[in-house]
């Protein structure tokens, strides 16, 4: 790329980031920094939430997943996020709003004690800050592959990131929801216009078949269709005999002849696997809950649903079909850059953005991730203030205090994530988060599912948290014990890293029915906590009562038309059309 060239990326982010400082400038209170005193609109908030949905480590780790994975991934993208923002926007979220709650995690101790608000900000930290690096590994993979940059990639890696901290602290949840919304403008005008060079390279969608058929008999069907087995081909060509014995006992069979590994999950296992993933995000991910907070009315909060969800169900084929292609123009795995499928996007971004194209792409790129940096740094800095900082260490500091210590907590949360960076390069980025948000993440969004729709006791939801993380703790380490002592300490169908999403899901909720039986039931309207005197009170009563506007009937039911019609559409698309 040439200096004009990075003149183009520089001034197509550079204002927007200008802006986002310009719209911090003034003194604000804790309200306006964390939640913009609750005035955002519905349009405004779909954006930003689909903006910050759809980052730069989808661009990357998701066209690497739909190129192993094939149509079957966007199940979760379609579903899963449409049914997961409907469940929030109409069930979950509606005691917070009116309490006036900050955070999901207010909620968690609420219905289930103290423990349960205190591991959701772990849990969080942990699942937020693995996005920001899988963010950053594919930033670092796109400049490395496309500008041909080497020790110079992680510097404006470092770079980016430390400018989404600067205006994400100093402007707070307006500025990061606006800007948000601007950026998606130029993520989503580059994604289109890269799809359609390389829709055209591969032939449309005949060339696109046939290309598939001829790299492998069989490949067309297992990438393009939804409803087939989900295979999973790991090469034992340098494995010894003991190495493999290892391998075979978290599941699968070994084919001789082609010296792989091969590992079947029933499609209907993977596809619920898909949906839980993208349910979970929805309404275990605070970046997300804070933004439907953030909206004027319960109205506009469950319309900010249903915009992200639309934005979401068009743009995400445009997204997810790229690691398709890649496939069908690249099929052997080995050929591409470290031999990672995480190397595709930015493998067809080099061969394919010519001329002017190249910079819009590299400008689309850091704009997901300015909106993504920005927006989870903000909102896990507000865990740690408000579920942390503000409920077990300082109780009674002035407003302004905790705001500051909100705006100082940001890059922190953003520096932190550079710390899965080793470990992210050397695999399968979304495999790597499957294995962590299987394990961690899916407990404490069945929690949020088991308090609201069901009547279990309030004292379940540790022992539910329990029960479900050991779960995953053992699966994650089963293959290492394994592969170095050849013991199996899990069944294997219970470490198919598919199928983890549904028995986490199962064995928290039955333990937490199970409990109930012997503690009690609760009422899940009956919330047993409420903020003692001090700020944490104080800043949920100064947000005010939800504000009536004036509607028509037709206005009042508009969502809930809205919702199902995207729901269906989502339903159709993935069970019917590309069945």
């Amino acid at each position: 790329m040439n200096i004009w060239e990075w003149v183009v990326v520089i001034l197509l982010n550079g204002s927007i980031v200008g802006y986002g400082l310009y719209l911090g400038h003034g003194g604000q209170s804790s309200g306006q920094w964390f939640l913009a005193d609750r005035k955002l609109p519905w349009w405004l908030l779909g954006l930003s939430m689909y903006a910050t949905a759809i980052d730069a480590a989808d661009l990357v780790a998701d066209s690497g997943a739909t190129y192993q994975m094939g149509f079957s991934f966007f199940v979760g993208s379609w579903v899963g996020a449409a049914c997961g923002w409907a469940l929030a926007g109409f069930f979950i979220l509606v005691p917070m709003y009116r309490m006036g709650m900050y955070t999901n995690a207010e909620y968690l101790e609420s219905r289930f004690g103290t423990g349960a608000r205190i591991t959701s900000v772990l849990v969080q930290l942990q699942f937020r800050t693995l996005i920001m690096g899988m963010m950053s590994v594919s930033i670092f993979r796109i400049l490395s592959v496309v500008c041909g940059w080497d020790g110079l990639a992680w510097s404006a890696v470092v770079m980016v990131a430390a400018l989404a901290s600067v205006y994400a602290a100093v402007g707070g949840m307006k500025s990061v929801t606006i800007t948000d919304a601007l950026q998606v403008v130029v993520m989503s005008t580059a994604a289109l216009l890269i799809w359609l060079t390389i829709w055209g390279a591969v032939g449309g969608w005949e060339g696109l078949q046939e290309r598939l058929e001829d790299a492998q008999p069989g490949l067309e069907t297992e990438m393009l269709h939804i409803g087939r087995d989900n295979i999973d081909r790991e090469d034992a060509g340098t494995l010894s005999s003991e190495q493999i014995q290892g391998r075979l006992l978290l599941g699968g069979e070994y084919d001789p002849d082609k010296r792989i590994i091969v590992r079947r999950t029933p499609f209907w296992i993977f596809s619920f696997s898909m949906i839980l993933i993208g349910m979970s995000y929805a309404v275990v991910n605070n970046t997300q809950v804070m933004r439907m907070l953030s909206a004027r009315s319960l109205w506009d909060l469950r319309m900010s649903g249903v915009a992200a969800s639309a934005t979401m169900l068009v743009m995400s084929f445009f997204m997810l079909t790229i690691g398709v292609m890649g496939r069908a123009l690249y099929p052997d795995q080995l050929l591409l850059p470290d031999h990672s499928q995480d190397s595709i996007y930015p493998l067809l971004i080099s061969q394919f953005a010519t001329g002017w194209l190249k910079p819009i792409a590299v400008a689309g790129l850091l704009a997901a991730a300015f909106s993504t940096y920005d927006s989870i740094g903000s909102t896990i800095s507000a865990l740690l203030t408000r579920d942390f900082y503000g409920r077990l260490l300082v109780r009674n500091a002035t407003d302004q205090h905790y705001r500051r210590v909100g705006q100082w907590l940001t890059p922190v949360v953003i520096g932190t994530s550079f710390l899965y960076i080793p470990a992210l390069l050397s695999g399968g980025m979304v495999v790597f988060y499957l294995e962590i948000t299987s394990a961690f993440v899916i407990p404490l969004f069945t929690l949020y599912i088991m308090g609201v729709f069901t009547r279990v006791h309030r004292r379940t939801g540790v022992i539910g948290l329990l029960v479900g993380s050991s779960y995953g703790g053992l699966r994650l380490l089963a293959p290492l014990i394994a592969e170095n002592y050849h013991i199996q300490i899990l069944p294997a169908f219970l470490l198919n890293q598919y199928g983890a999403y549904l028995y986490s899901f199962a064995l928290t909720s039955v333990s937490m029915l199970a409990a109930s039986l012997i503690l009690g039931w609760s009422s899940s309207e009956q919330l047993m906590h409420q903020e003692q005197p001090g700020w944490l009170r104080t800043s949920q009563l100064q947000l005010g009562a939800s504000r009536g506007v004036d509607r028509s009937r037709f206005q009042q039911i508009l969502p809930v038309l809205l919702t199902i019609g995207i729901v269906a559409a989502s339903l159709i698309l993935s069970y019917v059309v590309f069945w």
